[in-house]
């Protein structure tokens, strides 16, 4: 059984946010930092972990990310300020 993380990258408080799950977190969110080429987070500027859970399974956080993406705006939102006020970037505390 593989651990997942679910997660939401932003380009700054309040903006546009980007849901994603992976199995390597530090790495996938050093990904985004880095930027792709065309990809939604270089293009809107989503470089910053804003927002992340841990499952034990990585199917776990695939079905929560599948039910997430189905999620009013408004609540992603209130999921980032309950564990995330000011909207730090979460990156350097995952290591």
């Amino acid at each position: 059984m593989k651990a997942g993380y679910v997660y939401l990258m932003a380009n700054r408080r309040n903006g546009t946010t980007y849901l994603g799950v992976t199995s390597d977190l530090p790495k996938r969110v050093w990904e985004h930092k880095q930027g792709t080429p065309d990809s939604f987070t270089d293009k809107n500027g989503c470089n910053m972990l804003v927002w992340f859970e841990v499952h034990d399974d990585i199917q776990l956080a695939r079905h929560r990310e599948l039910q997430m993406k189905k999620w009013k705006r408004q609540w992603k939102l209130r999921v980032i300020e309950e564990i995330n006020p000011e909207w730090n970037d979460l990156y350097d505390t995952l290591f």
